[in-house]
């Protein structure tokens, strides 16, 4: 049974990694999707790959880019039923060289850019009889690591935005929930194991220890195990959920 037909999704860093899975996911429920990025060429490639899927390029941090790309959406699929603010970039440094412009990086990316996604969406969210808000944030977003500042601030202010906005809305058909994957198999974990290397000579394996050690069940998460959160969180079952920070991290917060 597809319980997204024709409702319409949009998904932001669509193109790749967790955002591409969640994407995959909502197209194969029935979902109008349309997948926002900054790469063009990314998009064009993961509309070829799953007819029907619509894109449209953005910059999150960027207030005026995000109104026009959810207007072409909306023109193009209509009102927006679901919004997963997937887009982020994480960057690591030790708190005294964390510079004032990394460290505003991070908060434009990660937290003004879910800002920005939310005010453009918020109309056609809460319109109707149903809609799903649904914030990827870490496990960063809940606690601390150390390296992590910007990014960590950042993650814990998507928490704070999205039980405030669960309240808010709570007197509408909308929910508002969060996911917290702990590291997770993508490009930017692949990144940082390559960081490791570089910087302390360890081994690949090495390195992969040291990021999954603080998940009990010492593996990374798949970006399918997102994207099928996301799915449940979509589903009429989920209607009472609301305000939830929801992690996929093998036991290491309870």
């Amino acid at each position: 049974m597809q319980e997204l037909t024709d409702r319409h999704a949009i998904v932001t860093g669509g193109a790749t990694g967790i955002g591409r899975a969640i994407a995959e996911r909502l197209h194969a429920e029935g979902a109008r999707v349309t997948v926002m990025a900054r790469d063009e060429t990314r998009l064009q490639a993961m509309c070829q790959a799953f007819p029907g899927m619509q894109y449209q390029v953005l910059d999150v941090t960027d207030e005026a880019s995000v109104q026009q790309a959810f207007k072409a959406a909306e023109l193009a699929s209509g009102a927006v039923s679901v919004l997963v603010n997937n887009a982020g970039s994480a960057r690591t440094a030790p708190f005294a060289r964390t510079s004032a412009a990394q460290w505003q990086q991070m908060l434009d990316v990660n937290l003004t850019g879910v800002f920005h996604c939310i005010q453009a969406a918020l109309p056609s969210l809460t319109q109707g009889n149903y809609g799903r808000l649904i914030n990827i944030a870490s496990t960063s977003g809940l606690k601390g690591y150390a390296y992590t500042a910007a990014y960590t601030a950042a993650k814990h202010g998507v928490i704070g935005l999205t039980r405030v906005l669960a309240l808010e809305l709570a007197n509408t058909h909308t929910t508002v929930n969060a996911i917290c994957p702990g590291f997770t198999n993508t490009d930017i974990v692949s990144e940082a194991i390559s960081n490791i290397v570089s910087k302390t000579g360890r081994t690949e394996a090495d390195a992969l220890a040291e990021l999954v050690k603080h998940n009990p069940q010492k593996r990374l998460i798949e970006p399918e195990e997102v994207a099928a959160q996301v799915a449940w969180l979509c589903s009429d079952a989920a209607c009472s959920v609301n305000g939830q920070a929801l992690v996929l991290a093998g036991g290491e917060i309870m």
